[in-house]
């Protein structure tokens, strides 16, 4: 009897819990571009995250490249079914900003969700491009990057040269002993040409790519890049091209790997090329800051990012907005931020972060992973350095290197690709301050 007692009071017992609702796991989906071993620190963030709490699961999911994974975001979020987050780069900003009831910006989030959050702990230089003028973030940065220039010391050694360049003189004059060393085909280069030449040259020396803080105040933003310095710069380039001992390099980054087999010992491009360059590079390599003008006064002020940020999507439930607001307070944790940035090269985007990883001794072991830190905090921002925000960059950025590409293949002077690039950006900025009202 007491067998059958104990029987039929598990059976109720079962029979109770399986009525009883099981612990509600609210899903996170992340929607990302990142590939290869970037990937993997992205699935391994979200699993750490998913261990470290039982409320919330975030689920990353790779659509494609940057600009595939941004226009499938807008077009999920008009279908009704929008990811939670979704990381955008960083000149899709304008568009993202524009997008009306599209994002829940990451301020207002945070404070809803009255999870601890201080903008003043972050890095100026990078939240600044994903903020409002009045300091309000819009977006939460993840992987953010600067312009570096790579050195390939061997070559330098070979063909006498006893110091980094520091100056654009100086590295003409480094391309030229370079080149009468057996560099024939080019003494030195860049990948993405307009962020080099333009974007991060303008914010570097201090001078305006554009009104309105670079458009950041405002869409109502003009184009001003075809100063006397640029037109300079740009006229220098010009020249060197001639016998290659500037030998342009594209307007994206397969021009990469022309440091990489040793092919340019000078090659300007993201600090991002950290990994690549360690895989595949056969000598002894380094990168310094970008070089400057030494007659422009101020010279040099600070780098500005690239790389992208998480946006949050608007239309969500306070419940998954609560869940956003713990993953990005787990990913700001000053230790969680200093071992991504020195396993991954990524930037801390914290200043805690970076602190801490100056103070343990990490640079002086690792001092490529700290030229882009020292070049974004070189001074405080200004309103020429602060960022940039304008619509349909990715439009622009192909007709401001279309009009270098002419220059540089003798077409045009410096002057008329300049004035013309400025003028067709112009024209696009219109179009899109139309359609962002």
């Amino acid at each position: 009897m007491m067998l059958r007692h104990f029987g039929l009071a598990t059976t109720l017992a079962a029979t109770f819990a399986l009525a009883s609702p099981a612990h509600a796991v609210t899903e996170l989906q992340w929607w990302h571009a990142m590939t290869g071993g970037n990937n993997d620190v992205v699935n391994k963030l979200a699993a750490d995250f998913n261990a470290s709490q039982s409320d919330y699961k975030v689920v990353p999911s790779f659509k494609g490249g940057y600009a595939d994974t941004m226009n499938a975001g807008i077009a999920a979020f008009r279908a009704g079914n929008a990811p939670h987050i979704m990381q955008v780069f960083e000149v899709g900003t304008a568009t993202m900003m524009s997008a009306t009831g599209a994002i829940k910006p990451v301020y207002q989030l945070m404070k809803d969700a009255g999870e601890p959050f201080d903008p003043k702990a972050y890095l100026p230089t990078i939240t600044g491009y994903y903020s409002t003028s009045k300091g309000e973030m819009l977006s939460f940065p993840f992987n953010s990057s600067s312009t570096v220039m790579w050195i390939n010391k061997d070559e330098l050694k070979k063909a006498g040269i006893a110091a980094i360049p520091k100056t654009w003189p100086e590295v003409f004059d480094a391309a030229k002993k370079l080149k009468a060393a057996g560099h024939a085909t080019c003494g030195f280069s860049n990948a993405w040409a307009s962020w080099v030449h333009i974007e991060q040259f303008s914010a570097w020396h201090n001078v305006a790519i554009g009104t309105k803080a670079n458009g950041l105040d405002g869409f109502d933003t003009e184009l001003k890049f075809n100063s006397p310095l640029h037109v300079k710069h740009l006229q220098n380039l010009i020249d060197l091209q001639k016998d290659k001992t500037y030998d342009y390099g594209g307007r994206a980054n397969a021009g990469e790997a022309r440091f990489g087999s040793g092919e340019c010992a000078i090659f300007l491009t993201s600090s991002g090329y950290y990994g690549t360059a360690k895989g595949t590079a056969k000598f002894d390599f380094t990168s310094a800051p970008m070089p400057y003008y030494p007659d422009v006064a101020g010279a040099p002020q600070n780098s500005i990012i690239g790389g992208a940020s998480l946006w949050v999507m608007g239309g969500k439930k306070p419940e998954e907005y609560k869940g956003v607001a713990k993953f990005f307070a787990f990913l700001s944790d000053t230790d969680r931020q200093a071992k991504l940035h020195q396993e991954s090269g990524y930037l801390p985007i914290t200043k805690a972060a970076y602190e801490k990883t100056k103070a343990s001794g990490f640079y002086e072991k690792n001092p490529v992973l700290e030229t882009p830190l020292k070049e974004l905090t070189n001074k405080e921002p200004t309103a020429n350095s602060r960022g940039l925000r304008f619509g349909n960059m990715v439009q622009m950025r192909d007709l401001w290197a279309e009009e270098m590409e002419a220059a540089l293949a003798g077409k045009k002077t410096a002057k008329e690709a300049l004035d013309a690039a400025v003028a067709r950006g112009n024209a696009v900025l219109r179009t899109f301050e139309k359609t962002a009202k």
